[in-house]
């Protein structure tokens, strides 16, 4: 879940398209003969690191990014990739101080907004989350609100919220119908209100679109378990134990343990 919602993250390779023909090196990917101003250098170093982040490469992620802040001390979007890799190496501080910095910069950016929300969420901090996904989603260009949604309504839960929780998820789906974290959640959510019907429904979209899970496969047994449906409860516990012996949604299967 955490890189499907930080994930979140806005790639910009695509912006990449049209700019003179570049080589990376072999050590860091830094390109050898660029040019342009130092903005647009801040850019396509940052690109590359966002490219390098989503290979799980951080330390070249980080090489590219020190190349960026140096090119363009004040491109904001530099400062949030920054957050990212940090929080993906579990650096905390330094990753705070770097989303701090870009919100200095650029404080009504929808992708840094909801990339700190999603950093104070996963710190524990839900409800101080809420308001910088909130804040994206207010932005008028922001092209993918529904993430936004999606991911308040997963610190929402977090929080024990099931109200605010169902309300983002319904948006979420609202704005895009196969949101794939919306879809689980909320299919959870239904489940609790012994709403099994809707609840299969939608946890059955989930499992066609997507890969399933160890969560989504515990999801989906436990309704057909509810709804008398034997065969395909004990077709289910088949993919769970081929696929998913060591999560905790099997052991919870070994001891019966279903609610």
């Amino acid at each position: 879940m955490k890189r499907l919602l930080c994930i979140a993250l806005s790639v910009l390779a695509a912006a990449c398209a049209g700019e003179p023909q570049r080589e990376l090196t072999a050590d860091t990917g830094t390109m050898v003969g660029e040019v342009g101003d130092p903005r647009n250098r801040a850019r396509i170093h940052t690109e590359l690191a966002s490219l390098y982040y989503a290979r799980g490469n951080m330390a070249v992620a980080l090489e590219e990014l020190r190349v960026a802040a140096e090119a363009d001390p004040r491109y904001a979007l530099a400062h949030s990739m920054f957050g990212l890799v940090y929080m993906e190496l579990r650096e905390n501080k330094l990753a705070q101080q770097s989303f701090e910095r870009a919100l200095q910069l650029s404080p009504n950016d929808a992708d840094i907004n909801h990339n700190y929300g999603w950093f104070l969420c996963q710190t524990e901090r839900g409800l101080q989350s809420i308001q910088f996904f909130l804040q994206a989603i207010r932005n008028p260009l922001y092209q993918t609100p529904w993430r936004s949604y999606s991911a308040a309504g997963v610190c929402s839960m977090r929080d024990h919220n099931l109200k605010d929780a169902e309300e983002f998820f319904q948006r979420a789906l609202k704005l895009e119908p196969d949101e794939p974290a919306a879809l689980l959640q909320l299919a959870q959510i239904r489940y609790r209100q012994g709403d099994f019907g809707e609840a299969r429904r939608m946890v059955a979209r989930f499992n066609r679109l997507y890969r399933p899970n160890s969560e989504s496969l515990w999801l989906a047994l436990r309704v057909e378990r509810k709804l008398g449906e034997r065969v395909a409860e004990a077709s289910l516990a088949n993919q769970l134990r081929r696929n998913f012996q060591g999560s905790k949604e099997y052991q919870a299967l070994q001891r019966g343990e279903f609610d």
